[in-house]
């Protein structure tokens, strides 16, 4: 049995394990919302005695008007949700989802309160997956592997296919999140007249963090395609599992590069929100989408992926487990591969070797 051929072991063990969690995420929801009653009730304080606070969060907004709305929906709603009430949990979520979008569209048309608008936007995003965890014990993240996001494996292993392909797929991933919503962030922070300068020694920081980042995306990329006959897109995932290349020392070296990336733009731009941005997406990255990535690979390649797992941290790269430097060196000769005409390199060395010990037996034959 290859290695794509193996039957699923440990998709029933996953499922077990999320229900015996669900215990502790509503738990940890509850305290969300505990926290965030306690959060509101200080900054609401701060309203009252500080007015450069009412400045930055409100701009021109009447506070007894608002407080006379949010202190009980905010507040007292999200203490409430906290006591573990249903009704409270969707109150909460839903009013600070209203009042971040009222929020946005405030800032965004006056130029002020830019900081409330991002404050709420913050708590808008908590409330919501705090909520979920309340209410239904889990975060439904699956229902976000669909389409290109899906786990298969490609429908091709030509070489010269998934690495045009790749090429694409890099393209468009880049394009979307470190060119157009980078570039969005950055026109809402300085709408909001929250912009921060930043020395030039940064800015050239987080050029030189953007090249090295962006080299060792295209690293991980090539190695998907020449080591494991796959592109980085989950609907075209890797035939074999890859360890060599950069997977060689860390297990999540693209998103390692995609994190890298995201924050070196927000520092060459001089881009607080863009870096912010970049570090939030990675923690739901890790927290929502990661766990199905490695249980998808287990169920494809099992005890071969848990050695792996265990050899190879999922952040730190251990630079002392594989040397790879023979992977750079060999990385177009040894892939399970085949060329455009469908014969493997192996098959055509395999050929040439016979032709060769033809030719110098017919010349031994005529010399006799």
């Amino acid at each position: 049995m290859s290695r794509t051929d193996k039957k699923p072991v440990t998709g029933i063990r996953h499922n077990k394990r999320n229900t015996a969690n669900q215990p502790l995420r509503i738990f940890h929801g509850r305290m969300y919302f505990a926290l965030q009653a306690l959060a509101g009730a200080a900054w609401w304080l701060g309203i009252i005695t500080v007015e450069r606070l009412r400045d930055a969060t409100l701009g021109g907004l009447d506070p007894l008007l608002v407080s006379a709305i949010g202190i009980p929906l905010f507040v007292v709603g999200s203490a409430l949700a906290a006591l573990n009430l249903r009704w409270a949990v969707w109150a909460a979520a839903a009013w600070t989802t209203l009042v971040a979008v009222s929020m946005v569209i405030y800032a965004t048309v006056t130029t002020e309160a830019g900081l409330g608008a991002v404050l709420m936007l913050a708590a808008a995003v908590g409330s919501l997956i705090a909520g979920t965890l309340v209410l239904f014990g889990r975060i439904p993240s699956d229902s976000l592997l669909i389409g290109p996001f899906s786990y298969r494996s490609s429908h091709t292993r030509v070489r010269s296919q998934l690495l045009v392909r790749t090429t694409i797929q890099l393209v468009v991933l880049w394009g979307v999140f470190l060119v157009a919503l980078p570039a969005v962030i950055n026109s809402f922070e300085e709408r909001w007249n929250l912009s921060v300068k930043f020395p030039i020694l940064v800015i050239v920081a987080g050029f030189a963090l953007l090249a090295v980042a962006s080299v060792l995306g295209v690293w991980s990329a090539r190695s998907i395609a020449n080591f494991g006959s796959g592109t980085p897109l989950p609907s075209a995932m890797a035939h074999h599992l890859v360890e060599r290349g950069p997977y060689a020392f860390v297990r999540n070296p693209m998103a390692i590069a995609g994190i890298a990336q995201g924050a070196a733009i927000g520092l060459f731009i001089g881009s607080w929100m863009v870096i912010a941005y970049a570090i939030v997406g990675s923690l739901l990255w890790n927290w929502l989408i990661r766990p199905h990535e490695e249980a998808d690979l287990r169920e494809r390649f099992g005890t071969e992926f848990d050695d792996y797992a265990q050899r190879v941290s999922c952040w730190i790269p251990r630079f002392s487990a594989v040397d790879s430097a023979d992977d750079i060196s060999a990385g177009d000769t040894d892939a399970d591969d085949t060329g455009d005409d469908g014969i493997s390199p192996d098959e055509t060395s395999a050929a040439e070797s016979g032709a060769a010990n033809n030719s110098e037996r017919d010349s031994a034959d005529r010399g006799r």
